[in-house]
């Protein structure tokens, strides 16, 4: 019995799984659905997450396709994303052994940002956690690490044999539609009112007959609607959006990356790994109050480490982990880990103070600041 299958009277309307495999491009690389509409639009692809990913498209910058969808709104594949479903009893169980996130206390048709942990209290993974029903999760995990997290999700579900069925969407679609007018332009297709989908929440909609999972977020900053979508109808669906009005462009990886530096988002592999604890990484708020107090999670007893380290018979105060222009801006922007004290004079440091950060053995200037760069403009 296929999972989803499970909470369609959790819905308005059900949903059905049909396994697809995603194929291959000469080199090995995994195609998404959306592989062929890449190219038909001039697509400069490049190897990402095992994937053949777009970067940029023709006759359209990185800058302007960033601009773009600032200002009206534009499309993201990112199928290259591992979808889950989790159910049966003991999911909640599961989930909360191996991420700190308060899974009791999330109302159905919700999701928040989390992670995967693992015992030494690094992080394996960031994720989406959506709420299906009583014991019914949708989860979406890393990219990069996708083969890891299986392993990882695999070992341990073999401790609780028969009580958490797992469902992975191989070669499904997802489609994050963003920017000011996604709202509008989704309207167009659907009779359901998506006004009453808020940031942090999740629903079944009616796309042309087909019932497709949706959830409101915001990778961008932008206002964000991601859709999860069954390999058949993945292309189909996008063509549709193409074609309407306001008119909508794909966009790729390379505005994306600006995107979330600007909106404060770590990326996995760069901002955080299994080095990292989610105190390290300013994460805390993805820990419940109740998980913090009852303890139980996969490291849960780490302390987070001091951000310094030598270097050269030199002290370093922090590390830049990533960084690029911001076209929203107009300047420079990078994330890092920065130590509370400087030891050279034992000064505390703190947002607006002014620092030097090392590229290529150039000192230049910069100053501390708080994130997100760009403020969000989620839909509440």
């Amino acid at each position: 019995m296929l999972i989803f299958s499970r909470f369609k009277n959790c819905f308005k309307f059900p949903f059905k799984i049909v396994r697809t495999f995603a194929s291959q491009t000469d080199d090995g690389l995994l195609k998404t659905p959306l592989y062929d509409l890449h190219l038909s639009h001039g697509a400069t692809m490049v190897p990402y997450a095992g994937h053949s990913m777009p970067m940029t498209y023709a006759e359209q910058s990185h800058i302007e396709s960033h601009n773009w969808v600032r200002q009206s709104v534009g499309i993201f594949d990112v199928s290259h994303m591992c979808q889950h479903v989790f159910a049966g009893q003991n999911a909640t169980k599961f989930l909360e052994q191996i991420t700190p996130s308060d899974l009791i206390e999330l109302e159905p048709s919700r999701w928040k940002l989390s992670a995967l942990m693992l015992r030494t209290g690094g992080i394996l993974g960031d994720t989406i956690i959506a709420k299906l029903g009583q014991d019914g999760y949708y989860i979406v995990t890393n990219a990069a690490c996708k083969d890891r997290d299986l392993t990882f999700l695999r070992f341990l579900l073999e401790s609780l044999p028969g009580s958490v069925d797992n469902e992975v969407l191989a070669g499904w679609g997802l489609i994050s539609v963003q920017g000011p007018k996604a709202a509008i332009l989704l309207a167009k297709l659907t009779d359901d009112n998506l006004s009453n989908l808020k940031f942090g929440r999740t629903a079944f909609a009616n796309f042309g007959g087909n019932s497709h999972f949706v959830s409101r977020s915001g990778y961008t900053g932008e206002d964000r609607f991601e859709i999860s979508l069954p390999p058949a109808h993945t292309l189909h669906f996008t063509e549709q959006l193409l074609n309407r009005v306001p008119v909508t462009r794909l966009i790729g990886l390379a505005a994306r990356n600006s995107f979330r530096l600007e909106a404060g988002l770590c990326l996995y592999g760069n901002d955080i790994d299994e080095t990292t604890t989610p105190v390290d990484a300013s994460l805390r708020f993805i820990v419940g109050k109740r998980r913090l107090a009852e303890s139980g999670f996969n490291g849960f007893d780490t302390p987070a480490s001091t951000g310094r380290r030598e270097k050269d018979g030199k002290t370093e105060i922090g590390r830049i982990t990533s960084g690029c222009p911001s076209p929203t801006l107009g300047y420079n922007i990078a994330m890092g880990y920065v130590s509370a004290i400087n030891n050279s004079d034992k000064k505390k440091l703190s947002s607006g103070d002014n620092v030097l950060i090392e590229i290529r053995d150039v000192k230049r200037p910069a100053k501390i600041t708080k994130m997100p760069f760009v403020k969000p403009k989620y839909y509440r």
